[in-house]
């Protein structure tokens, strides 16, 4: 089995030991994103959950994109909040961006988040 490991410019760089996402036997495996700007030093963007499950998702799409991918073929997402209060703030966003498309989907609350953030979301998709 080949690993393809997939970085953009579109999405900020890791900050860790790992890759922005892999693909391997037709599968797009997508690191978890939090709403750091791509090329921004570590900003993030906005301050409240919704502002932040935006830019998170923005990152993912840009992922996805140069993995050969996109939002209507991801299969599963894990959300990380860091209190279950902000559900329904980062569902409505999370609609916005999959539109008709409803992958299945875990929402867990968290003691913390890299960086501070309030909500950070992975995925899984088909190239």
């Amino acid at each position: 089995m080949v690993l393809e490991i997939v970085a953009t410019d579109g999405a900020p760089n890791a900050i860790g030991p790992y890759s922005q996402a892999i693909v391997a036997n037709g599968f797009v495996y997508c690191s978890g994103q939090v709403a750091l700007e791509p090329g921004a030093g570590g900003k993030f963007e906005g301050g409240d959950v919704a502002a932040q499950t935006r830019r998170a998702l923005k990152n993912l799409g840009a992922i996805l994109e140069k993995a050969g991918s996109a939002a209507g073929k991801v299969v599963k997402t894990t959300v990380f909040l860091t209190t279950m209060d902000h559900f329904a703030a980062m569902n409505a966003v999370y609609a916005e961006f999959f539109g008709n498309h409803r992958p299945a989907r875990a929402t867990v609350a968290v003691a913390g988040l890299p960086k501070g953030a309030l909500v950070e979301i992975e995925a899984i998709a088909l190239r």
